[in-house]
């Protein structure tokens, strides 16, 4: 396997536990909580790979999330 596929896959399981870990932290719906993520600009950190944050254990990000994001959205 490719290191890029490797990545990918990592970048995939790391946004399933991370919208699995938003949803039961919030009390709401995976459906919800994947909708918070993929609108979120940490998602987009994710993706880009800023700063080594898709390195950052799944509990982790999605507390940097609630606490960041969610609070300006009056969640």
């Amino acid at each position: 396997m490719s290191p890029d596929v490797i990545e990918k896959v990592y970048q995939e399981n790391l946004e399933e536990r991370l919208i699995q870990q938003i949803a039961e932290m919030k009390h709401i719906s995976l459906a919800e909580a994947m909708n918070l993520y993929y609108n979120s600009r940490l998602a987009d950190k994710i993706h880009e790979g800023e700063n080594g944050v898709q390195y950052l254990d799944h509990k982790v990000l999605a507390q940097i999330l609630c606490e960041t994001e969610l609070k300006n959205m009056g969640s």
